[in-house]
């Protein structure tokens, strides 16, 4: 349990291993010259626990109750992601009031890790109580509330886990991903050159043929040096396209002065037999480490932990999108429902469209455990794997090869000695799996008014809330795709250079199948659509449908309110053009009551645009009357063409200007502007 993964070791201490890099670049000390409190203090700057702990150790030797050897002893095995072994040196730190809260905080953590949650439980209620650090404080009450959920230690689950013997060694073995029937993983067993944060070997990546969880153990072997792996530098947590020929892996830790001053997230092609030279990929970020990355099925999104600014505790699980170049682009934290003041990291998207991931700030079993998040009517729940599959040692790196069996690695008592790979196989009775998809084609409208398949164009599916949940860019035949899930509501944004942007609604609400009366353990249910955007252009008119007043009357009614609510919203979508609101009548009663009423009316709807939000810079109201038909008001024969008015009777808009984007100021004051008009009238 000694190695770095999330720097690309292994978890936790993964993640905070880089941290002595940061500040490699002190001056050479004279370690002979110094005591063992200076040597200690220097090692534990630069990151190097090992070290530090021996020199603190010798401290303590002489001096058992020393506070800052206990209080650096423990912080050591902490950062080095051995926290099972701080709680005696926490325990001896914490009487002490040296302004250092957070000691009953992690103490707390090592009580937990080493299963003694009644006691762990009681130091938290004393950091409640003692501490003034709000955001300790509200730290602390979610760990407690966390062991206050009994029912976490008595849950139930369907799983059954089993040490790959046949793989693993006293050295550390985690990570597993799984691609054309081979199995990937890190491991420190071949390196002699030890990591002087953790005091374990560098990790190397390895692959060995498989047929599911079954390893021809005679096939293993390294990934290419000095392509994948190098040497003196931890190398691991990789993930893999669907046709595994694009290769993603974490790469750090050299502490040296020019090389990584932390992790980054590297990038391989499989090309004509072999993998090419591994290069950064655009999302890394200087001074902060991205690691354990994962690719979502379909190879758009790209999950990874990192430690960047703007996060919600130490490590946060982001995404990142893929585009047409195969650059990464729209990074974006995915939120606080995942995301605690705690660490999350080992990001795993299965088939089943469902996000697993590895968190010691959820509620747990003591260090890292494995959750997935399920959507629920559109909300995020969080879901604790259980007693098996979690520990109180750490649970990480999960991977499915199949929706009921795969992967993962833990330090569990029983191993082989540090990180093992183990696997798991779920017999729920009841697991039934039901993937649902939205999907598409976008056209654009002739002159004669048929359609044509439009490429090349960027549809978005946004959440309930308005947030983008996942893009795509069609291609030559206009097609796109979305995972959906059950009873939610989208809308589809569709842009492209030279038309409109176009948003349209989409719900899975009572659509959804009973999972009872599946046979199959995995059912795909596709929906269909279509999009159709509008070119951008000068006086181009657009007929509103369902504009309709009462007799005499100018009063927008609701289906027109409906209306007029989804052109607000096109209005916003596209700020650069103006336009010209035009309302038409029938030729019943005559040419000038027809042309003031429409005028009337056309004006009513800019007055609901305008309430709605929409600058009234934009917008132009204009009464055609009677003058602008487009079918007969009566038949040849003189004759009434009741069809041929209601045509008539109409609400358009037309493009006057495009132009900057126009947005509402300030300034404009809605109750004087209407004031005004009321006086006109």
């Amino acid at each position: 349990m000694g190695i770095c993964v999330a720097i690309p070791v292994k978890p936790m201490m993964r993640v905070r291993f880089f941290l002595w890099s940061l500040v490699a670049a002190l001056a050479a000390i004279v370690w002979g010259a110094c005591s063992p409190e200076k040597k200690a203090e220097k090692s534990f700057q630069l990151g190097k626990y090992e070290k530090a702990i021996a020199f603190y150790k010798s401290v303590l030797a002489k001096q058992p109750n020393n506070f800052k050897a206990n209080y650096s002893v423990a912080e050591s095995y902490r950062l080095s992601n051995r926290i099972k072994e701080a709680e005696p040196y926490y325990a001896k730190a914490r009487g002490r009031n040296l302004k250092k809260d957070s000691i009953g905080l992690y103490y707390a953590k090592a009580l937990q890790a080493n299963g003694k949650y009644e006691e762990a439980q009681k130091e938290l209620e004393e950091v409640i109580t003692g501490t003034e650090n709000e955001e300790l404080k509200d730290r602390a009450q979610k760990e407690l509330k966390g062991l206050q959920n009994l029912s976490l230690l008595r849950k139930k689950d369907y799983y059954r886990a089993k040490n790959l013997e046949a793989l693993n060694t006293s050295f550390a073995d985690y990570g597993p991903a799984h691609s054309n029937n081979i199995l990937y993983f890190a491991s420190s067993r071949a390196n002699t050159k030890i990591y002087e944060a953790s005091g374990t070997p560098f990790t190397d990546l390895y692959q060995v043929d498989t047929k599911g969880a079954n390893v021809d153990i005679g096939t293993l072997k390294a990934l290419p040096e000095g392509i994948i792996n190098q040497p003196d530098v931890n190398t691991g947590s990789i993930t893999f396209s669907a046709d595994g020929k694009l290769m993603i892996f974490a790469r750090g830790n050299t502490g040296k002065k020019k090389g990584a001053k932390d992790v980054d997230l590297f990038l391989s092609r499989f090309r004509n037999g072999t993998w090419s030279a591994a290069v950064p990929i655009n999302i890394n970020t200087p001074d902060f480490w991205e690691s354990t990355p994962a690719l979502s099925p379909d190879g758009r999104t790209l999950y990874f932990s990192s430690n960047r600014k703007g996060g919600y505790g130490g490590l946060d699980i982001y995404s990142a999108q893929m585009d047409s170049r195969g650059r990464f682009g729209k990074v974006r934290n995915l939120g606080p429902d995942i995301n605690t003041a705690g660490d999350e990291l080992f990001p795993y998207m299965a088939d089943n469209g469902k996000l697993y991931f590895a968190s010691d700030g959820h509620p747990g079993y003591g260090m890292l455990d494995l959750f997935v998040v399920n959507r629920a009517n559109g909300k995020t729940v969080i879901e604790n794997l259980g007693p098996t599959m979690n520990s109180t040692g750490d649970d990480f790196g999960i991977f499915l090869f199949k929706p009921d069996r795969g992967f993962f690695t833990s330090n569990r008592e029983g191993g082989k000695g540090d990180d093992d790979i183990y696997t798991f196989v779920n017999d729920d009775p009841n697991l039934r799996v039901v993937n649902y998809y939205l999907q598409g084609i976008t056209y654009s409208v002739r002159k004669d008014s048929t359609r044509e398949i439009l490429p090349d164009t960027k549809v978005s599916l946004l959440g309930p809330e308005g947030d983008v949940m996942q893009d795509f860019t069609t291609g030559n035949d206009g097609k796109f795709l979305f995972r959906v899930y059950e009873n939610e509501r989208y809308a589809l944004l569709g842009e492209r250079d030279g038309y409109l942007t176009k948003r349209q609604l989409f719900t899975t609400v009572g659509k959804s199948v009973s999972l009872e009366s599946l046979k199959e353990l995995v059912t795909n249910i596709t929906f269909d659509t279509l999009m159709v955007l509008d070119r951008k252009a000068k006086n181009v008119s657009f007929v509103l449908n369902n504009i309709y007043f009462g007799y005499d009357s100018a009063d927008i009614r609701p289906a027109a309110a409906r209306e007029l609510n989804k052109l607000a919203q096109l209005l916003e979508d596209n700020p650069e053009i103006k336009i010209e609101m035009g309302s038409h009548t029938d030729s019943v009663a005559s040419d000038s009551y027809n042309l003031e009423l429409s005028q009337r009316r056309a004006q009513s709807t800019v007055n609901y645009l305008i309430r709605r939000g929409i600058d009234p810079k934009r917008l132009t109201a204009k009464g055609y009357g009677e003058r602008v038909p487009i079918a007969r008001n009566s038949n040849p024969d003189g004759t009434d063409n009741p069809a041929g008015r209601q045509k008539n009777r109409r609400t358009e808009f037309r493009i006057l200007e495009i132009g900057p984007a126009v947005k509402k100021t300030d300034e404009f004051d809605e109750d004087k502007y209407f004031k005004e008009k009321d006086n006109e009238n």
